[in-house]
């Protein structure tokens, strides 16, 4: 066994051999060595708020910048556009559910962060609570479509206000990291 090299210059018929023989790492040997100043790391997807990308940005240029944009940004580069495609999807929105209009919603959507709320709730909308953090059985989907569709009581567009999928197709798990088994 072969402990904690970096590949770093390494030919790659070495690292084929290291592959196929297999190595390993103690953790505090990782610990200790810290991250590798030279690797490069790219951002490739966020997606705190799901679907939001794919709704409200037009063009897979536009996609992949909103996936590689900070947060802090985010709002300044896509919520008008987020706002007019709202309104196109929607154009009789004037406020949703929570009592926001187009151009605040919008601004909402286009941070793309996971509020967390450590002392109430953690939902993403339960009809009191909203925003507070999400749970795996969380619909968001269906809370995304109300707020878009659902006009001011919610009731506004019935038919496109839930994708009509009730719950996970498996049953989540009652231990950490809880979610469902795979098929």
């Amino acid at each position: 066994m072969i402990n904690c090299i970096k590949f770093k210059g390494l030919s790659y018929a070495l690292i084929l051999t290291i592959t196929l023989l297999g190595f390993s790492c103690d953790k505090d040997e990782m610990d200790k060595a810290g991250p590798d100043p030279d690797a490069v790391y790219i951002q490739e997807d966020q997606t705190a708020r799901p679907a939001i990308n794919t709704v409200f940005n037009a063009t897979s240029a536009d996609k992949n910048m909103f996936n590689v944009t900070p947060p802090s940004q985010q709002s300044a580069a896509f919520a008008t556009d987020f706002t007019s495609r709202l309104n196109a999807l929607n154009p009789g929105y004037t406020q949703n559910a929570l009592g926001l209009d187009d151009a605040t919603f919008t601004g909402l959507l286009a941070t793309d962060v996971l509020n967390v709320s450590t002392t109430g709730t953690t939902t993403f909308f339960d009809g009191t609570n909203v925003l507070t953090g999400r749970t795996l059985s969380d619909d968001v989907i269906d809370v995304e479509l109300l707020l878009i569709f659902g006009g001011a009581d919610g009731m506004a567009n019935p038919g496109l206000t839930s994708d009509n999928v009730s719950s996970n197709d498996k049953a989540f798990s009652s231990t950490f990291p809880y979610l469902a088994s795979p098929h």
